[in-house]
């Protein structure tokens, strides 16, 4: 009772705070100043018939939840598919994958009031938090109102642990009523049961699942004629710091007609590395420009979003980013599925399993630093032969873990019965 008196007081003291951070986001990404009411519950939105709910908090988690939503929506077409998120990248995103197929809108903070609005407004039959989105005061007021919560694909890194470990008597008591946990691995079941799950199942990682869209890989061939008849190393989802240590390893690559493909992970930092490019005086060119890469051009900047399967189609060789720095790395399960051979950073600890399944697998190579980077993209950009072997390795992973959309839709299925 204390820690939950506690965390309500520790909101309304953020209170301020919440709205001094999406004016502030707005200045570089405006659409953080719109639907500012959903955040609080007010919707404009009303359901028709049935609401089946799923939480995804931003990009990756949209993504990851494609094909879960569209088993959801062949399974029960006379349901209303309501899709949240705390990002504005994240709406957009559902907004081009799903269109006007399900209702998009924010999840409000977790405020008691807010929440109560949500769910008096959209009184859903079955809730689903994608990954690891535990909202304390959400999942008891799910609890209250009898609507079921799974929390899907759920993975669980050692950092991430100990910081719910901190406030042990809320997690255990948010993890104690949720309805069912699916987890992408052992070790993310375990760490989930040593802060109070029960009954966890593991059901794989739903990003396997997800079909890649034919448009994207034809998008990526059109991107590849465009580059030309070069090598293409690609540095995807790049963090802040990262660039100047690819760009590092590039001065020191010593592959004919190179290209790097420089693609980093917030759109509000395009600008920023473009000023980067310049000045390094690196010759450059950018996505948005649509345009042939000239010859001379060392550098393609990926600022567009959406299109990252795209990249992955157009390049030989792929570099997972947040990896070199300590930021948890990337999905790299999308670049498996369209081949490509993989190197990433020592610290994937958020993809902690995948990674180590791809290195075991032969589709991807650890390297230490920026140095190393070098070293083995020079390498293997120069033995098609290797490169050949990793991407036949990156097929076969990609295809051998998939699986979990219909074990996880078999848990859906199993709530909405039980719910009666």
């Amino acid at each position: 009772m204390i820690w939950r008196l506690g965390y309500r007081l520790l909101l309304w003291l953020l209170f301020p705070w919440a709205l001094l951070h999406l004016w502030w986001r707005g200045r570089r990404q405006p659409a953080y100043r719109e639907h500012i009411a959903e955040r609080f519950g007010w919707y404009r939105a009303r359901p028709a018939r049935p609401v089946i709910w799923l939480h995804a908090v931003s990009v990756g988690e949209t993504r990851a939840a494609e094909p879960l939503v569209r088993a959801l929506a062949a399974r029960y077409p006379g349901h209303e598919l309501l899709l949240t998120h705390m990002t504005p990248t994240g709406r957009e995103t559902a907004q081009q994958l799903f269109g006007d197929a399900a209702t998009i809108v924010y999840l409000p903070y977790d405020y008691h009031g807010a929440v109560a609005r949500f769910l008096a407004r959209f009184q859903p039959r079955l809730g689903i938090l994608m990954e690891t989105e535990i909202w304390f005061n959400l999942v008891e007021a799910c609890a209250r109102q009898h609507v079921p919560l799974l929390l899907a694909n759920a993975r669980l890194s050692d950092k991430s642990a100990r910081g719910y470990a901190r406030v042990a008597p809320l997690t255990r008591a948010a993890l104690g009523r949720l309805a069912a946990i699916s987890a992408q691995t052992r070790e993310d079941a375990a760490r989930l049961e040593r802060l109070g799950a029960r009954g966890v199942e593991v059901a794989g990682n739903l990003k396997f699942d997800v079909a890649l869209a034919p448009r994207l890989l034809e998008l990526g061939a059109e991107l590849k004629r465009r580059i030309g008849p070069r090598p293409v190393l690609l540095a995807a989802s790049t963090r802040e710091g990262e660039e100047d240590l690819v760009l590092d390893a590039l001065a020191h690559l010593r592959v004919e007609g190179l290209l790097l493909l420089l693609v980093p992970r917030h759109p509000q930092r395009f600008d920023a590395v473009a000023a980067l490019l310049e000045k390094r005086g690196l010759a450059y060119a950018r996505r948005s420009d649509n345009r042939t890469v000239p010859a001379d051009c060392r550098v393609l900047l990926g600022d567009s979003m959406g299109e990252m399967a795209a990249y992955y189609a157009a390049c030989d060789l792929a570099f997972i980013g947040g990896s070199l720095l300590p930021y948890g790395g990337q999905n790299l399960i999308e670049a498996c599925a369209v081949g490509r051979p993989l190197l990433f950073g020592p610290h994937m600890y958020n993809f902690a399993e995948a990674s180590r399944l791809a290195l075991a697998d032969g589709a991807a190579l650890e390297v230490a630093d920026a140095v190393m980077l070098g070293e083995r993209a020079g390498r293997l950009l120069a033995d098609p032969a290797a490169l050949a072997r990793m991407s036949q390795a990156a097929l076969a992973f990609s295809r051998a873990h998939q699986g979990a959309t219909a074990r996880n839709l078999a848990l859906c299925e199993r709530l909405l019965e039980n719910r009666g």
